[in-house]
């Protein structure tokens, strides 16, 4: 499901910011609360609490992915909201038991890099495969740009490296050939010498 800014008010983006995917809890992850609250209904309500318990926390997650991060928001009464920019990102995943393989839900796992563990989890998300890639994609293309523009990929530093030896090689060429027409006029002085004394000594 995709959706924009305006529909949470929770979030706030920056003006460039774009929304590539929302959504909740899918709506089959109340299947379990329904399946123990029924039978407990006639127990003092007690299964009428856990149905609205899991309902109310469902309808106040949301998960939005954006074009620069990841957001999540939780709580009934109070409300938190947790962010994972992009370029902190060091694995995604995502996983599905043997109930939501069946109806199509899992969760979306985020790691981050020096975080312990998962840094954020999307819970009971429709098509999680589906999500982690887009997920996956877009971090590789936030990182891949945050690499080309600080200059320090493989091939900018090879070239580097290679403008340096050029460099050097120049200059240790140009320093061999100003040395030459001293050490080349000394040689032909040592043969003018020689000639002239094989001269003398033939006369």
């Amino acid at each position: 499901m995709s959706g924009n800014a305006g529909s949470y008010d929770w979030l706030t983006l920056d003006p460039d910011e774009e929304v590539l995917w929302s959504g909740k809890p899918a709506s089959e992850t109340m299947y379990g609360a329904y399946l123990t609250g029924i039978p407990l209904i006639i127990f003092f309500g007690l299964g009428l609490v856990i149905i609205v318990g899991a309902y109310l926390n469902r309808e106040n997650t949301d998960y939005v992915i954006t074009d620069k991060s990841v957001y999540k928001k939780t709580g009934v009464l109070s409300r938190s909201v947790s962010e994972v920019e992009y370029e902190k990102v060091q694995n995604t995943s995502f996983s599905a038991g043997v109930v939501g393989r069946s109806l199509g839900y899992g969760n979306v796992e985020i790691s981050t890099a020096g975080g312990a563990g998962v840094e954020m989890r999307l819970r009971g998300v429709n098509d999680p495969q589906e999500v982690q890639k887009q997920l996956s994609r877009r971090v590789k293309e936030v990182q891949g740009g945050r690499d080309r523009g600080d200059g320090e990929t493989k091939p900018d530093v090879l070239e580097e490296i290679l403008a340096e030896l050029r460099a050097i090689r120049i200059a240790a060429e140009g320093g061999s050939s100003r040395e030459r027409p001293d050490s080349g006029a000394g040689a032909h002085d040592r043969d003018d010498s020689g000639t002239s004394d094989w001269n003398t000594d033939r006369r």
